[in-house]
């Protein structure tokens, strides 16, 4: 039942747009089957599936054409360091008033991050401060650092990703057109 239940809500916040074997063969080098991350750390995957569902733990940043739930290595990282109780209030913290960080918590709880090898408060905020910067910059030079601290914080989409996002991602737009541009 939970399996269906992260299915459906994965579906509802993403579209339905079917994985290919490219899209399936990156996921598969950058995310963790959640059965399998669950075996390793002695978790349940209903329990987890549950937590997921009742807005303790981020969704599947995928799911691949066969099914597999794909999430973060890191998963369980904020949970095991400050106990599931607590993340949510400790996360909304780190920002500076309560409505922005109720609205980064609920982009973390949708999974969607998957632009962030390690999804935390402190990436999420360095991100926005590197496109914001990126926009405001008019020397090559300062371009061409920010737009590789960016590349170093962010991996490689998927295809898929620009169907789901319904374009550009932010590595196309602030990685990949400012390399374009100064070279």
């Amino acid at each position: 039942m939970s399996q269906d239940a992260v299915r459906q809500r994965y579906l509802e916040i993403n579209g339905i747009h079917p994985m290919t074997s490219e899209d399936d063969e990156y996921v598969t080098k950058q995310f963790r089957v959640l059965t399998e991350l669950c075996a390793e750390a002695g978790r349940d995957v209903a329990e987890v599936r549950q937590l997921m569902l009742d807005h303790k733990l981020p969704m599947p940043g995928y799911l691949r054409s066969d099914g597999a739930e794909m999430v973060p290595a890191d998963l369980f990282t904020l949970a095991d360091r400050l106990g599931i109780d607590n993340v949510r209030q400790w996360f909304v913290a780190q920002w500076e008033n309560d409505a922005e960080g109720n609205d980064a918590w609920n982009s973390y709880l949708s999974g969607r991050n998957v632009c962030l090898h390690s999804v935390t408060p402190a990436t999420m905020q360095r991100k926005d401060q590197l496109i914001q910067a990126i926009n405001a910059a008019t020397e090559p030079d300062d371009l061409r650092k920010l737009s590789d601290e960016l590349d170093r914080l962010e991996p490689e989409f998927a295809p898929y990703d620009r169907l789901r996002f319904g374009g550009p991602v932010s590595r196309d737009t602030y990685i990949t057109a400012v390399r374009d541009r100064l070279s």
